[in-house]
């Protein structure tokens, strides 16, 4: 199945002060996490970006929030951003069946929300040069799990091209310089 625009959301999990640091390539993949956002917003396409306990682990990096325009940045306990109540209404209010999700930590919150989200029924992409764990078994585990259960195993190029669907737009011309 192909990534549509009218018919997915973003979700950028916990990409925060305190946690980056702890992880593998957290430029690239703060980077990649900034380019799907500035992709999402010039293709109309919602964004929803969640914290983990931010008391303790800070909030979303500048670098992102930065894109994030009018998104909301939701904050959480659970693992699971479908656990939380706040998220979960958020997400369904927006009547998407496509998630495409990037952040932190892997093998984590964003498995216990893909998981979830395929549980209840929604189709997922996870963006793996936008995910990161503090070690690559980590993160290994998590994609191998989530590629086994259904999910969509993809690179941030594959998502903006996907959400493009041709090239000689204006879009396509904005967003070109982004992945070189």
């Amino acid at each position: 199945m192909l990534i549509e625009p009218n018919n997915s959301c973003l979700i950028v999990i916990d990409m925060q002060e305190r946690l980056v640091p702890a992880m593998q390539a957290p430029a690239k993949t703060i980077k990649n996490a900034a380019t799907l956002m500035r992709a999402a917003n010039l293709l109309s396409v919602p964004v929803l970006l969640t914290e983990q306990y931010p008391k303790g682990l800070g909030r979303t990096v500048p670098e992102l929030l930065r894109w994030a325009g009018d998104a909301p940045v939701l904050e959480k306990l659970h693992f699971s951003c479908m656990k939380d109540l706040r998220f979960a209404e958020h997400f369904k209010s927006l009547a998407r069946r496509q998630a495409i999700i990037a952040g932190m930590e892997a093998h984590i919150c964003v498995l216990q929300t893909g998981m979830d989200l395929m549980q209840q029924g929604f189709e997922i992409f996870i963006v793996t040069d936008a995910t990161s764990s503090r070690t690559p078994e980590s993160e290994k585990a998590c994609l191998d799990r989530l590629s086994a259960a259904g999910a969509g195993i993809v690179t941030t190029e594959m998502v903006v091209f996907e959400w493009l669907g041709k090239a000689a737009t204006a879009e396509f011309k904005e967003l070109l310089p982004l992945m070189k």
